[in-house]
């Protein structure tokens, strides 16, 4: 069954009418742990404050729950939990008064659903009487999920939760999600790191506004369809200026270390590229068959 359904959603902004989501279709099932996967600006946010009824579409339409996102409202807001990319807890209450708060809007209690916030909650209870402006980023945004949590939804939205938080955290939290998915609770993460893109059951790649793929991570991956090389020299920029210049060349980017590059030929001779870039110059030049990740298929799917 499915908990989200999307269908031609469509949102502009100002007098001239700036596209930020267009006609964006896409469904995620009960107890699936979907990914919104692109960079700042790609129209992550503005969907998702759509899909909690924070913002009115401009065209299509959604349901969430089996809820219209226009005229069921108050059901939706009841429904489900959103966690915002911007911290937007009370800075000045304590932990323990946040959660306190958002049980009481909500009609209920901490101790009535404490089993769903239990293994995040023990993490930040030693410092319940701490002010949530004073915790670290890692700290807020477990606090910030608790309160997403606190009155059992069924269907949690998650906007960017892991920017500017550390690499520890993050983990930490990706691995709350699957404790928190076991539960059969529908869960939608937006994020404009690649590398979380695999950590989801599917995923949506976004750009402008517009969906660019909805796959399985590993579907997205299997079905790039380029040969990718990976290749290094002394020089970074010298390397992808004489890679644009190759006559086979169809795209190169810097990856890490490595230049990732793909040409006309599949069956391109690796030694002579290595050649071609000893000739223009280029020293300590390496060159292999790349690893395709989402990122590469990203790329791919903007060219």
């Amino acid at each position: 069954m499915e908990a989200v359904v999307v269908k031609n959603l469509t949102k502009t902004y100002g007098k001239e009418k700036t596209v930020a989501v267009d006609n964006v279709s896409f469904s995620v099932n009960q107890g699936e742990l979907f990914g919104l996967i692109g960079p700042d600006g790609a129209g992550k946010t503005s969907i998702f404050r759509m899909l909690t009824t924070l913002l009115l579409p401009d065209g299509g339409s959604a349901h969430v729950d089996g809820h219209d996102i226009v005229q069921d409202f108050r059901a939706i807001r009841s429904s489900v939990g959103y966690m915002p990319g911007k911290f937007s807890l009370y800075q000045d209450l304590t932990i323990e008064e946040n959660l306190h708060f958002f049980a009481t809007v909500f009609g209920t209690t901490i101790d009535e659903n404490y089993h769903l916030i239990k293994d995040i909650y023990v993490q930040i209870e030693p410092f319940k009487n701490r002010r949530a402006g004073k915790l670290s980023g890692g700290m807020k945004q477990k606090l910030a999920l608790c309160c997403a949590l606190i009155h059992k939804p069924t269907t949690l939205f998650l906007d960017e939760p892991t920017t500017g938080v550390d690499p520890v955290s993050r983990k930490e939290f990706w691995e709350m999600l699957r404790r928190l998915r076991e539960q059969h609770i529908t869960i939608l993460v937006s994020t404009p790191y690649m590398d979380e893109a695999s950590l989801c059951d599917r995923i949506a790649l976004i750009q402008s506004g517009k969906i660019l793929s909805i796959d399985t991570p590993q579907n997205i991956v299997n079905t790039y369809p380029d040969r990718l090389l990976a290749i290094k020299a002394n020089e970074m920029y010298k390397l992808l200026k004489v890679l644009e210049g190759h006559p086979g060349i169809l795209n190169s980017y810097a990856f890490g270390e490595y230049a990732h590059a793909t040409f006309r030929d599949a069956h391109t001779d690796t030694h002579a590229l290595q050649v071609y870039l000893r000739e223009h110059g280029l020293t300590g030049v390496e060159v292999k068959d790349a690893e395709v990740t989402i990122e590469d298929s990203f790329i791919k799917l903007l060219h």
